[in-house]
């Protein structure tokens, strides 16, 4: 069977890279290794829009939240996706930290990320009654999305076009050709493609996957780093309106609360490096988790946190070294024509995976 395009992944970034190739009139097969689409980051993260406010101006990650951002609410309102524009507070709990209040609002004016308001401690009471802090910036423009909704119409918009999601079907190893890949896959029926174009969007399992690609050097593929958060339900009435997040810490943008679009609300990710994928929640914290949050809702109720789930984000860089990019590596990085590795997608990822749909077209060549 010979197709245009192959995706490997049918996660949101993925399947936006599918559409996306659909949508310009190619021939486009997602190959996913699970049961259904979206199981692993994308249905496991915060669901959180985000404006733009964390990264360097000349960041990937930077551009790509910010021109996703508008993508991404234009597309939700057209295909009536469930989103709301609903706005966040970033808190500083002490005068220590209002420093970095501005640079995020420095960060934020550099890379175009919208509206963005100081608040005093009165300010913020009025606004949501239950957060202290000393300070905080309101960003405007941050919002909440069904990610389930999201990755439903993505699909369907590669299915209009002519595409195909696969499930059950792991790419077992890939080879190059004149003018594209062979590809062996393991689904019960090896099935074996050529495709002129091959997209590895695969998130935890990108490096892995790439591996398979015979051709690509070992010195262009980076290794795998995996960071598990735990998220708390909170039982019971939302004490916010917005979503609440407090100055960030090296490897996550803290245990935050946010909101869905029924108005529960959940805090977190924490951080624990572990060594492979596993999505086990580990209770013996839950103090420790309870103290952070206390520090900009100090009448929480512990009783009323549930645990909920665990998302683990796919990270190229260990702890203790400098945050990553987004790596978007096309030919021009690896050599070898037709074939794009997206590593490192994690959070803004999901706010930008429609641009990084258009930044992946373009390192093909349109």
């Amino acid at each position: 069977m010979d197709v245009h395009t192959v995706v490997v992944g049918a996660g949101v970034v993925g399947l936006a890279v599918a559409r996306a190739r659909a949508m310009a009139g190619h021939e486009v097969v997602v190959l996913e290794r699970e049961r259904a689409i979206g199981t692993a980051t994308s249905s496991r993260n915060s669901g959180v829009i985000h404006a733009g406010l964390y990264y360097s101006p000349s960041s990937l990650k930077a551009a790509l939240c910010v021109r996703g951002k508008e993508l991404l609410y234009e597309f939700c309102a057209r295909r009536g996706v469930s989103h709301a524009r609903c706005g966040k507070l970033i808190v500083a709990s002490t005068d220590g930290e209002t420093p970095r209040l501005g640079e995020y609002e420095a960060l934020g004016r550099a890379n175009g990320a919208g509206a963005l308001d100081w608040l005093s401690p009165a300010e913020v009471v009025a606004l949501e009654p239950e957060v202290r802090c000393v300070a905080a910036l309101h960003s405007l423009t941050t919002g909440i999305v069904d990610v389930h909704e999201l990755m439903s119409a993505l699909a369907a918009d590669i299915a209009s076009s002519g595409g195909h999601v696969v499930l059950d079907s792991e790419l077992a190893r890939a080879e190059p050709i004149a003018a594209g890949f062979e590809l062996w896959v393991n689904d019960g029926y090896s099935t074996r493609l050529k495709c002129r174009e091959l997209i590895n969007a695969a998130g935890l399992e990108a490096p892995a996957v790439a591996a398979r690609i015979a051709g690509l050097a070992p010195s262009t593929l980076p290794t795998a780093r995996f960071a598990r958060g735990r998220y708390y339900a909170l039982r019971g009435p939302p004490p916010f309106r917005r979503l609440i997040y407090p100055v960030a810490d090296t490897h996550s943008l803290g245990i935050h609360a946010t909101l869905d679009l029924a108005g529960r609300v959940r805090f977190g990710p924490d951080v624990e490096w572990i060594e492979c994928v596993d999505y086990r929640f580990d209770e013996s914290s839950s103090a420790q988790f309870a103290a952070a949050i206390r520090r900009y809702y100090p009448s929480l109720d512990a009783s009323r946190l549930q645990p909920d789930y665990t998302g683990i984000r796919p990270k190229i860089y260990a702890r203790g070294e400098p945050a990553a990019d987004f790596r978007i590596d096309g030919p021009a990085a690896h050599g070898l024509e037709g074939l794009v590795n997206l590593f490192g997608i994690e959070s803004p990822g999901l706010t930008a995976a429609l641009a990084i749909a258009e930044k992946a077209a373009q390192s093909l060549g349109g």
